[in-house]
């Protein structure tokens, strides 16, 4: 399946979820590209919109490789294996940096906005898609430390394996597109994938 935007996936997104319309719960966007998405879905299933930052630690001699995620609260998900092979003090810095950096962004997206309390609810955790499925693990900890009633991954598109991952992680994963044969990338699924910008974020989250 091939999306034109974010926008219309968020949109395809938001109606795979209508059963949940009306019912409550709050929206949690991934940034930078699950904004749009998370926007469109906020608003087609009137509820409240907030953000989950979990951040990627890549490999030192692949950046774009990822070998573990660290969420806002702490929550760490690695391949092992790799996170084993390479110089520890390296790594633990990597983590420490890279939990502040989630700090930093949600100050600086949000501006000091209090969290929406979760306990009891329904929270749709939403990407623009998966491929290792770290970061969105690191994001359903985060949540599920706020101890809400029910966990839902909305996603676009996510590879076979990730997909039979997730599901034993939370209550649903809503997904468009299970491809056979995952492509490498998540933007290979999207005709325009141009990076979303800090102020692009910024100024949705404040529409």
């Amino acid at each position: 399946m091939q999306f034109k935007n974010r926008t219309q996936a968020g949109k395809e997104l938001a109606q795979a979820l209508s059963k949940y319309n009306n019912k409550g719960g709050i929206v949690y966007a991934l940034p930078r590209g699950g904004v749009p998405l998370g926007v469109e879905v906020a608003k087609a299933l009137h509820m409240q919109l907030d953000l989950i930052i979990p951040r990627k630690i890549g490999h030192p001699s692949n950046p774009e490789y990822a070998i573990c995620a660290v969420g806002e609260s702490g929550a760490l998900v690695c391949n092992e294996a790799e996170v084993s092979r390479v110089d520890q003090e390296w790594f633990q810095q990597q983590v420490q940096a890279e939990r502040e950096e989630a700090r930093r962004r949600r100050t600086h997206y949000l501006k000091h906005r209090e969290s929406v309390p979760l306990k009891g609810k329904t929270a749709i955790i939403v990407d623009d898609g998966i491929a290792t499925g770290f970061t969105m693990e690191a994001a359903i900890q985060d949540a599920r430390q706020q101890r809400p009633g029910r966990v839902v991954v909305a996603v676009p598109v996510v590879p076979r394996d990730t997909m039979d991952r997730l599901r034993n992680e939370v209550d649903e994963v809503v997904t468009l597109d299970i491809p056979e044969v995952y492509l490498g990338a998540v933007g290979a699924y999207y005709d325009d994938f141009a990076q979303v910008s800090d102020e692009e974020v910024i100024d949705m989250l404040q529409r």
